[in-house]
């Protein structure tokens, strides 16, 4: 499989390591200062590039026939004009806040404890997320998919906040500190007790794999995906 490498920071370098080591080729490795040079003749793309890169990446793949994998996160914004080019074009597509395998069982874990503490309303939940330094967007966008799955399975919680929670918002203590690849913990507290699920990445080989995992999935099909799909969850 032919790769093409959009964002070759830290990022980029692990996943072309393993990628090598998967047996695949390297065909492109983009970053700021150079061109979309190469991306033709590759398979398939990567994108962990930054927020306002990320949908012109994203649009030179689709515009060229390129199946593309995007974990770039803070340009969600775009994200439905993203999904209306592939369509357009009959393209392939996988955008994940996370891409670690180990992740998105937790995003599964999360959904699923939601939807049972929200018959105990005796139970605040809040969540925590820890990142290097580095790390641009606040919160991350695997703190917002954790905070939308139990949104979307609690009544009492309709949004998110970083700072000064209302009663309807589950709080996101937001932290930056060198040199944490992602932890990310859900509390849910009551007055005699605390439950709490977490997850903690050791390295960004979890998110590399995971990439690759999806982009070797991603070959010959048509349509906006999810790890969902690629997981089988």
């Amino acid at each position: 499989m032919k790769i093409a490498l959009l964002g070759y920071g830290k990022m980029g370098k692990v996943i072309e390591r393993i990628a090598l080591e998967r047996g695949h080729e390297i065909v492109l490795k983009k970053s700021s200062s150079t061109t979309f040079e190469g991306l033709k003749n590759a398979d398939v793309a990567i994108d962990f590039s930054i927020p306002h890169c990320a949908v012109e990446n994203i649009s030179q793949c689709l515009n060229n026939g390129i199946p593309v994998i995007s974990g770039t996160t803070g340009w969600l914004e775009h994200y439905d004009k993203m999904v209306a080019l592939c369509n357009e074009k009959q393209g392939a597509f996988i955008y994940g806040s996370n891409f670690s395998l180990g992740v998105n069982l937790f995003f599964e874990l999360n959904d699923y404890l939601a939807k049972m503490m929200s018959k105990f309303n005796q139970y605040n939940v809040s969540m925590e997320e820890i990142h290097h330094t580095q790390k641009l967007d606040k919160p991350s966008g695997t703190a917002i998919s954790l905070a939308n799955g139990i949104i979307s399975n609690t009544d009492s919680k309709n949004s998110w906040s970083i700072e000064n929670p209302k009663a309807d918002e589950v709080f996101i203590d937001v932290k930056r500190i060198d040199p944490v690849p992602g932890t990310h913990s859900i509390f849910y507290t009551s007055e005699v007790d605390t439950i709490e699920i977490k997850h903690t990445a050791h390295s960004r080989d979890g998110f590399a794999f995971g990439s690759i995992i999806a982009a070797e999935w991603l070959i010959g099909k048509r349509g906006v995906f999810t790890m969902k799909d690629v997981l089988e969850l």
